[in-house]
């Protein structure tokens, strides 16, 4: 059993097909998703879906991309979503993304800090997103020390990776595992303990090899068991039955 602990399936990749493949995922071994929203608008849908579905459960945010977005209204608006909906199970996805820099650093940062005091007040766990912005992102984590989560689709350093565990967070892999040249996060892969780690598509996104340029989805989630058990010499069944674990622990799932 896997559990994609980070799927868009609310994007408009899947509008023509979403009914069907939802449905299809338990008999691909995919038993649980967490569909985390990236503004707004994602978020009212995510919580419409996790009503619809059973094994999906979503998390509310704004993505650093839509920082500016972000103000009282919004935040109201997401705390009302997580006391209505139960199965909305974190503050997500948030963060820091200064790759292309179209909302100004100072804004993602506001936004940032107040999905963060959010998540405090409501006790909940975070789904982080952070690209070229280590320093900046671990700076506020450090702000929110209840805060807990995942670094979803992690790109930092191994001494990063020990620092966030060693505070109680979690991190997050996708297909980018299976890729030739990553280096960085094969090395984490291979020495962060197997109880902090999750896996993930972040479809329609990050396709794994051999699928790598098309529309990703959770049916793909076996290629990072794999690739995660021959870098561990452990049985696929293993990483199955530890990710799934390590998952629902993340986001206080009752069984």
């Amino acid at each position: 059993m896997l559990f994609d602990t980070h799927a868009h399936m609310d994007d408009r990749a899947f509008d023509e097909d979403r009914s069907t493949l939802l449905e299809s995922l338990p008999q691909q071994g995919v038993h649980l998703v967490m569909n985390p929203g990236c503004s707004l608008a994602s978020s009212r849908n995510v919580c419409r879906l996790v009503e619809e579905y059973p094994f999906v459960y979503g998390a509310v945010g704004s993505h650093p991309d839509v920082a500016n977005e972000v103000n009282e209204a919004v935040l109201e608006e997401y705390r009302q979503m997580c006391r209505e909906h139960k199965k909305i199970k974190a503050i997500g996805e948030i963060g820091l993304d200064y790759h292309y820099e179209d909302i100004p650093r100072e804004i993602q940062q506001q936004a940032f800090r107040a999905q963060m005091a959010l998540a405090a007040e409501l006790d909940l766990p975070v789904i982080v997103h952070e690209r070229d912005a280590h320093a900046d992102g671990m700076a506020i984590v450090e702000e929110f020390p209840t805060v807990k989560g995942v670094f979803h689709c992690y790109s930092g350093s191994l001494d990063m990776a020990k620092w966030l565990i060693q505070r109680g967070w979690y991190i997050g892999f996708t297909g980018v595992l299976t890729f030739k040249n990553a280096r960085k996060a094969l090395e984490v892969a291979e020495n962060i303990p197997l109880d902090r780690i999750v896996l993930e598509t972040d479809c329609p996104y990050m396709a794994p090899e051999p699928f790598r340029g098309k529309r990703n989805h959770p049916g793909y989630l076996y290629r990072m068991a794999q690739r995660l058990a021959q870098l561990r010499g452990i049985s696929v069944e293993e990483v199955q039955r530890i990710t799934m674990e390590n998952g629902k622990r993340l986001y206080r799932m009752e069984d």
